[in-house]
């Protein structure tokens, strides 16, 4: 019997679990490690804080997804990892040991130039503890005239936070002054000059005051770059992804920037038996940003692969595409569509966009109604 270990919820390992559903490999012992019984599916998350969702249906449940694909799952946190020995240790000290492991637990929020804000700081990841803090934000703010949000990172994600944060307060009548401050890199670096002219414009009619500067965290908001000191109630981090630390300790191949190194197959380049996919993982064939577009075209490949390793079989490669589509919300029902060199806008591209969301979450939701209708795989 060999044990396969999957560390980690994220969008690749959905993926993952409908592969172990759909083919039950035999002899094969598969284990989750999750803190969490459900995944929050990120790109609702702006929707969500805007009201346009309730957070049940962000959310994919993970139990009868396991259930449905005989994975036993574990509720802890991973605090270290003995590659060399297969074997990781979980914040409750025991240790699990592995024939062939997966890691999907994705990256960190960096909030290194932003500590000295000490409690007014609040990463977006993870995702549990931001869904829990966001409603308390817009409480104080509902009781505090002036409120200043603060949001540092000029990427997709803190450019969809600060609309949907204007959008959230408009809706209750707050009276609030929200900043972003998207680095000396600009606005949405990476995208097609159309994009963020078309995002500055949205923000711009929206009130948000965007700084071009960097952003140092002081114990009454942030400190730019000029010298410029911007007062916050609450500061957003949305900067950029850094590795988990325990990684640095696992024996694993890593990259300059302390990611799992990886191969087009997601196989770790140093340990065979080491798969990894998502934020976590870093090609070394290719560049793959750190998205959940590539998750979750990854997630598929990743599910044949273990079972290649398994049950004997070909490997598969994951080819990115040469654009990704991004659909980047806007507080109210209002999107912009990025594509490589092409984009668009409008309330039809947040409907698109809503579209795809609902069936990404309702395709997995779908597996777990199977798995709790009676049809239980004992």
């Amino acid at each position: 019997m060999k044990r396969l270990l999957l560390v980690g919820g994220g969008h690749a390992h959905l993926s993952v679990l409908d592969t172990l559903a759909r083919e039950q490999p035999g002899g094969v012992e598969a284990v989750l490690v999750t803190p969490s019984r459900f995944q929050i599916y990120s790109g609702m998350l702006p929707g969500w804080m805007a009201g346009h969702y309730v957070q049940r249906e962000c959310e994919i449940d993970l139990l009868p997804l396991a259930q449905l694909a005989r994975v036993r799952v574990v509720k802890d946190r991973v605090a270290g990892l003995d590659a060399d020995r297969h074997r990781i240790h979980l914040d409750d000290g025991d240790p699990i040991e592995y024939d062939l492991l997966s890691l999907d637990v994705g990256s960190e929020t960096d909030v290194a130039e932003l500590q000295r804000a000490g409690d007014k700081l609040l990463p977006v990841k993870p995702l549990d503890a931001f869904f829990s803090a966001w409603p308390e934000i817009v409480s104080a703010a509902r009781h505090e005239r002036g409120y200043r949000l603060v949001i540092v990172g000029g990427g997709a994600a803190g450019v969809e936070l600060a609309l949907a944060a204007h959008y959230a307060f408009g809706r209750s009548g707050i009276d609030a002054r929200i900043d972003l401050v998207v680095s000396d890199a600009g606005l949405l670096a990476g995208h097609a000059r159309g994009v963020q002219r078309r995002i500055a414009r949205v923000l711009d009619s929206s009130g948000i005051v965007v700084h071009p500067l960097q952003a140092h965290g002081t114990e009454a908001g942030v400190i730019l770059s000029d010298g410029t000191r911007l007062p916050a109630d609450r500061i957003i981090a949305a900067t950029g992804a850094r590795a988990p630390g325990w990684l640095k300790g696992s024996g694993l191949r890593l990259d300059r920037n302390a990611y799992v190194a990886v191969d087009g197959t997601y196989r770790s380049v140093s340990h065979p038996n080491v798969f990894a996919a998502g934020d976590v993982s870093a090609r070394n064939d290719a560049v793959v940003g750190r998205s959940g577009v590539h998750a979750v075209h990854a997630g598929p490949v990743l599910g044949q692969n273990l079972l290649a390793v398994l049950r004997g079989g070909r490997m598969q490669t994951y080819q990115p595409r040469r654009h990704s589509l991004y659909l980047l919300a806007c507080g109210r029902r209002y999107a912009v569509a990025s594509w490589g060199p092409w984009s668009a806008e409008g309330a039809w591209v947040w409907y698109w966009k809503d579209w795809i969301d609902r069936h990404f979450v309702q395709h997995f939701e779908t597996a777990s109604a199977r798995a709790t209708s009676g049809r239980r795989v004992s």
